[in-house]
């Protein structure tokens, strides 16, 4: 098991974490049978995967419902529990973000907004406290509302002890760079993957200088590349890859022509290619965190094992290299 500290925050814990997003089920990502949402939460953490992330906006609350279910028959300390706030659609105060199942969302990181948030959050989970709060997404117009005023309230709910470190997603360099001024922030939250890397440009190296975790999600492409998924895929209208460029029509079976090409390497490493994905994400830097999505035990049984392959350093730029050619041929219009 490889743990790895959350920036300098003293919090150590499993490099891999288990996300919590399609749990909460709705239109993204279809219905959910809760009691296995709730044995997987267990299983992971039996298997050393402690850090459970979610977000209030997960299915509209009922993502951190379940989490809260799956606390009550689990000692607290043996989690290492985020949530998200700063999204919300109870007003129509912030700025608009989407709609979605009859919730319009706004981006509100005001000081009451994610202050309601938090507590929303502690009651929904029956806590006391929440290990990592991050800011969900932040204004699209810079300086809307000052990260001044967002991280002097989230320090405040540290110093209260309802919090106990503080994180923000989905960030670009020049508010990352606030967040960080005030020697507050000890992780961000970032897409990215073997086929999406945009933060290896700017955002990584910042972290890896100022001692800042990066926690990764869809490390496999939200399943693309586990290899499962067949050229001539197609899915419902509302589904969360709809309109993503790796899931259309055209780039599919270039990905899975990819993966094929790395059956050598599972056989090799004995692994199934969502380890290999995971694993290769896990080695970019010593400062991530790998956040895999499941919502049932098989998915984090195979999750948990990624982090044993022995990847080898001629192995990992391999498949950097052939991720990188498929990149320039899909991305040269």
């Amino acid at each position: 098991m490889e743990m790895r500290e959350i920036g300098r925050s003293g919090i150590i814990v499993n490099g891999l974490g288990l996300g919590c997003w399609a749990i909460g089920g709705g239109s993204w990502w279809g219905e959910n049978d809760d009691r296995i949402s709730v044995d997987t939460i267990h299983r992971a953490a039996h298997l050393g995967i402690e850090w459970v992330d979610t977000a209030r906006v997960y299915g509209f609350g009922h993502s951190e419902e379940v989490v809260g279910q799956a606390l009550r028959s689990m000692p607290r300390h043996r989690v290492i529990l985020s949530t998200k706030c700063a999204l919300q659609w109870h007003s129509k105060e912030g700025e608009y973000h989407f709609t979605r199942d009859g919730h319009e969302v706004y981006r509100n990181l005001t000081p009451k907004s994610i202050r309601n948030d938090l507590e929303l959050s502690l009651k929904t989970m029956g806590t006391d406290y929440i290990d990592v709060l991050y800011t969900h997404w932040q204004c699209r117009e810079y300086g809307l509302v000052s990260v001044d005023e967002t991280m002097g309230e989230l320090i405040k709910m540290k110093q209260e002890g309802k919090i106990r470190a503080i994180g923000a997603s989905n960030v670009s360099l020049q508010v990352l760079r606030d967040y960080a001024s005030t020697g507050e922030l000890v992780v961000i939250q970032e897409k990215l993957s073997i086929l999406d890397r945009k933060p290896e440009v700017e955002l990584l190296p910042f972290c890896e200088e100022h001692g800042i975790s990066l926690q990764t999600y869809s490390p496999i492409e939200q399943g693309l590349l586990s290899g499962k998924i067949p050229d001539d895929c197609t899915f419902e209208s509302g589904n969360v890859r709809e309109g993503k460029f790796w899931w259309r029509a055209e780039n599919i079976p270039k990905v899975n022509e990819m993966l094929r090409g790395w059956s050598d390497l599972t056989e090799k490493y004995q692994c199934t290619l969502t380890n290999l994905c995971i694993k290769w994400n896990s080695m970019l830097s010593p400062c991530i965190h790998v956040l895999c999505g499941a919502r049932r035990i098989p998915q984090i049984e195979d999750v948990a094992r990624s982090t044993e392959v022995p990847m080898s350093h001629a192995d990992f730029e391999r498949m950097k290299a052939d991720a990188d050619r498929l990149i320039a041929e899909c991305c040269k219009d």
